[in-house]
């Protein structure tokens, strides 16, 4: 007998484990559970003996009980209601001129809460919405925006493969898909192309990540010249479903060699052309990279702070100085300032009358006048 059976609340959702002692189920059977919110009506998807990886045995609730004809005659009735309501809260995202649209609804069995799914380009003011919805349905409401891929996941739509999309048939998670995956497997990057009919990238992008991410690992880089036991070749390109790589050799002709075949003419005791690596044995870090779709650009490191004594000198004179070990400062830790230091300079005979001067205008003049030397001097001889 299983031990844990994975339930699903509503029709291609996320699948939650309970613990199934002391009842016997089987798959698509219809059961009750308590969660949070209250009761919940789901189906059994999955029944297992052990937990998937990251679920710890000892956090999960057990089933309520298998649902009777009772139950489903309520679960049939709250569907309905569904429906309705839709209708209902359609109208009113009409009279209210919002910009929105709404997805689906979800009713809990006990009609203790009504969960609205809608989409939106940003943010929403639906408060008047919320105020009609209570007023009709005397129950908690949740208005809840989602994505673009559960919208499709929702709503259901067929591919570009020409089968129903992947989120709709068996995917209950989405997992992360990026434009380097799309590299790496030598795709046009034409947005028509690896787009669904969300609009986002293409979930099947990440399905062959790990294969693609392997062959790059062993296959040697495009574009680069080696030496091999029959001579320099340059590797045009490879082919990850025939295991091979395509060269030209010194005379301008292309050949064909599986990968084993390739790495076997890399004797390691040959130099190779460029200094490029070690392609054969050695894994280069931006293949490596490749494995983990995850990778981005290592961020550039924050700058240690200096303190004052590692700081470079600033003026000519510090910086004949810079060898020496300078004091620490300790005026944050002083209770008083540190008076300032009074250096005893020799008087110059010329700046001080010249400030005098200035701020005395009169006093220029009657120099002038009388024609006294501004430096000391002696006085010119008066004109004959």
């Amino acid at each position: 007998m299983a031990q844990y059976a994975g339930v699903s609340f509503k029709r291609h959702g996320q699948i939650y484990f309970f613990t199934t002692s002391p009842f016997v189920l089987n798959m698509r059977d219809r059961v009750l559970v308590k969660t949070e919110e209250g009761i919940g009506f789901g189906e059994v998807m999955s029944l297992r003996d052990t937990l998937p990886e990251g679920l710890d045995a000892g956090t999960l609730k057990p089933i309520y009980r298998p649902a009777t004809q009772e139950d489903l005659d309520i679960w049939q009735e709250n569907q309905e209601l569904a429906g309705e309501s839709k209708k209902f809260c359609q109208q009113c995202v009409s009279r209210f001129g919002l910009d929105m649209k709404l997805v689906d609804v979800e009713i809990y069995f006990d009609k203790s809460k009504m969960i609205f799914y809608f989409t939106a380009p940003g943010r929403v003011d639906f408060r008047e919405l919320v105020k009609d919805l209570v007023r009709a349905y005397r129950t908690r409401i949740e208005l809840r925006q989602i994505g673009v891929r559960h919208e499709t996941q929702m709503i259901g739509a067929l591919g570009g493969c020409g089968e129903i999309c992947c989120c709709r048939r068996y995917l209950r998670n989405f997992a992360p898909v990026t434009i380097k995956m799309a590299k790496d497997q030598n795709l046009f990057l034409n947005p028509a192309k690896i787009s669904g009919v969300c609009g986002r990238l293409l979930c099947c992008l990440a399905y062959e990540k790990d294969n693609y991410a392997d062959f790059q690992n062993r296959a040697p880089r495009i574009g680069r010249k080696y030496m091999t036991t029959h001579g320099a070749m340059k590797t045009l390109r490879a082919n990850m479903f025939r295991d091979s790589v395509s060269v030209m050799n010194e005379a301008g002709e292309e050949l064909d060699f599986s990968l084993d075949d390739w790495n076997a003419m890399l004797s390691p005791d040959q130099p190779r052309m460029a200094g490029h690596g070690d392609v054969s044995g050695e894994i280069p870090a931006e293949l490596a990279a490749l494995a983990d779709p995850e990778t981005r650009s290592a961020k550039r490191p924050r700058r240690a702070f200096r303190s004052q004594q590692n700081r470079p000198p600033r003026h000519e004179g510090d910086r004949q100085d810079a060898g020496r070990k300078q004091p620490e400062r300790t005026e944050r830790n002083e209770p008083h300032p540190r008076p300032q230091r009074q250096e005893a300079r020799p008087p110059r005979s010329s700046s001080r009358p010249e400030a005098e001067e200035r701020r005395d205008p009169r006093r220029r003049d009657r120099r002038r006048k009388s024609g006294t030397p501004r430096d000391g001097g002696q006085s010119p001889a008066p004109a004959e």
